[in-house]
């Protein structure tokens, strides 16, 4: 039964992506799905995979790697999305196969150190504290194209664009303003760094509202696993 509810949600949320897609004039294609994964079991992880999810969102990095083993057999694509102290960043450039939350050149440098040679580039997004929000990481938006040109010349990274988490937002209109500030900001920086593809933006409740501003990965747990029993929403 809980698979066919997981199935049944899965369905709805591609629905939701193609519809939205659709109202904005984007291929459903060009969204990339992006399961929060965080506090789920390797079990339920591995239902999801067999019902066609690859891409899967890890914010607590020992949680995380107990997954990355566990599944090792599935060959998923596994994402770091959350907070990154210094000590957490050998574990990470080891394990994962995108970052989201880089928001500063120290973190960065020592992914890049700690990248091992025979892996593929560690794919990373820049994060930005587009709300302002003194409660949130990120780097400011002022301080956004230093960054990205500093990071884009670190060997075994490769830049791919940026992630945003915006303040909650009651509207539609309200919900897009942000989202439409991180889609300005990476054009913006495309003038410079052509390469940049995406944009990491939109969670279960204001999917539609970024992917109208021009989500390339929508990062979506509750909507995907259910609601969750602890560390709070998604």
């Amino acid at each position: 039964m809980q698979n066919e509810q997981l199935a049944q949600r899965i369905s709805r949320l591609l629905e939701r992506v193609r519809l939205s897609a659709e109202k904005s004039q984007r291929a459903p294609g060009a969204i990339r799905l992006l399961a929060v994964s965080k506090t789920r079991s390797a079990d339920e992880v591995r239902a999801a995979a067999a019902l066609g999810l690859r891409d899967f969102g890890e914010n607590y990095l020992q949680e995380g790697l107990a997954k990355v083993d566990a599944l090792a057999d599935l060959g998923l694509c596994w994402h770091f999305i959350g907070p990154i102290q210094s000590n957490k960043t050998r574990a990470i450039a080891e394990h994962f196969d995108w970052v989201h939350s880089v928001d500063r050149l120290k973190i960065a440098q020592r992914l890049s150190a700690q990248r091992p040679p025979q892996l593929a580039d560690l794919q990373v997004c820049l994060q930005v504290n587009i709300s302002g929000e003194d409660s949130k990481s990120g780097v400011e938006p002022g301080e956004l194209a230093e960054l990205a040109a500093a990071v884009a010349q670190l060997p075994r990274l490769q830049l791919r664009g940026l992630m945003t988490i915006p303040a909650p937002a009651d509207s539609f209109a309200a919900q897009r303003m942000p989202f439409a500030r991180l889609q300005a900001a990476l054009v913006e920086l495309q003038a410079a760094l052509p390469q940049l593809d995406t944009l990491s933006m939109g969670m279960s409740g204001d999917l539609e509202a970024a992917i109208a501003e021009g989500a390339t990965l929508v990062r979506v747990g509750t909507d995907i696993f259910g609601p969750r029993s602890t560390h709070g929403g998604g």
